[in-house]
């Protein structure tokens, strides 16, 4: 059954890029449908869990520094209109194991682009955060104003904006579209089917599912593992501002947070784990995951030797060969865009991602090249962290 509406745009997903763009181009005056199979940063959805860092630092990419920076005052805007915060101000520690690495590279970029940026020596560390073991540990890159992004709250306060200012927000399965020419309308699980002069799939770890000869080998959806441990009873140590949340790439590819709204601390590793699919694959961490990462609280924390795992999640990313955005039109259907390829790193974008989409289907416009179908290959070499 045909519905009896039209919309200038139907977008597919309602993560941090399908909300967003939802968002930014109601805020633009197009009539606007958005649609999720089990509903806005859902358990399964890469968009889904509780917390997501963000930084500025991104080594020499400056593309994804500019892009941060302006992502983090629009996250504000939002946060301050909300009931409760979306944004916590905690900063971000970059732990620095040699002189001309990562850190280094982001330190450079970020001075460059202006931003809130200060060097920690080892004897401050020791000083200002005797927290950490910091073992080989030679210096650090403090981005005092970045912090911690509430996911899921956050996206679902996206989406309600969204739907505020006359977003239509429909929980449903979209079927697979025919992928040549112009479409006119997308089918439901439901056999409802839904009119719209453009699309936009923009639903994560389910794309190489709905384009399976075109993004099967291209989009790589991982199965990862977050952990959040139990604090010592009574401390303040390891909460906001004693302790910033930190990113220790040269140490076991780890990141972590401090203990925010009484979750604990949480930590994962920034590895990407096996091929996983976000309908079917098991959601159970697993035992040499977690005696992992167990080693690395206990090394880094001496403090949190003897701690407890409070709280578990496995959820996943979905990331391009090298973890460059797929942002596109598809290549034999004029009305239709392909917008993914952010776990692991896009999160923090999703405003700025919105605005991007938005301008290129109204105003058009090339797309920058790095996020073209074209430069998506088959085999994974990550570059993007």
């Amino acid at each position: 059954m045909m519905s009896s509406k039209t919309y200038d745009v139907l977008i597919v997903g309602a993560g941090v890029f399908g909300a967003w763009t939802a968002l930014q181009l109601k805020r633009r005056g197009v009539t606007v449908a958005l649609l999720d199979a089990f509903g806005p940063a859902n358990s399964r959805a890469s968009s889904g869990g509780e917390t997501r860092l963000i930084r500025m630092g991104y080594g020499k990419d400056e593309i994804y520094s500019r892009w941060a920076m302006r992502a983090l005052p629009m996250w504000q805007e939002l946060s301050e209109r909300g009931r409760e915060p979306l944004f916590h101000k905690t900063g971000i520690l970059w732990l620095a194991h040699k002189t001309d690495g990562y850190e280094q590279d982001c330190l450079a970029t970020l001075r460059k682009l202006g931003a809130p940026i200060t060097t920690v020596s080892r004897e401050e560390l020791s000083r200002s955060y005797p927290q950490f073991n910091l073992d080989s540990v030679t210096w650090a890159l403090l981005e005092p104003e970045s912090g911690v992004l509430m996911a899921r709250r956050a996206v679902q306060s996206v989406a309600a904006e969204s739907c505020r200012l006359g977003v239509e927000y429909i929980q449903a399965q979209a079927l697979a579209p025919q992928e040549t020419g112009r479409i006119n309308y997308l089918t439901l699980g439901n056999g409802e089917e839904i009119s719209a002069g453009t699309f936009v799939f923009a639903c994560g770890a389910w794309l190489p599912k709905v384009f399976p000869h075109l993004l099967g080998d291209r989009i790589f959806p991982t199965r990862q593992e977050v952990f959040f441990f139990g604090i010592p009873a009574g401390s303040r140590s390891f909460a906001a501002p004693a302790l910033p949340a930190w990113i220790n790439f040269d140490d076991g590819e780890a990141y972590g947070m401090p203990d925010l709204e009484s979750r604990g601390l949480k930590v994962a590793i920034d590895r990407h784990g096996e091929r996983f699919d976000p309908d079917t694959g098991s959601r159970i961490i697993s035992g040499a995951g977690q005696d992992e990462v167990r080693g690395y609280v206990r090394r880094l924390f001496p403090e949190m030797k003897e701690a407890p795992v409070v709280e578990t999640r496995v959820c996943q990313y979905e990331n391009t060969s090298n973890g460059d955005f797929l942002v596109d039109r598809h290549p034999s259907c004029e009305n239709m865009w392909l917008v993914g390829g952010g776990s692991g790193h896009g999160f923090k974008h999703g405003p700025v991602m919105g605005e991007y989409v938005a301008t290129r289907i109204i105003d058009g416009g090339a797309v920058e090249p790095r996020f073209t179908l074209g430069t998506k290959d088959p085999i994974q070499h990550r570059t993007i962290r």
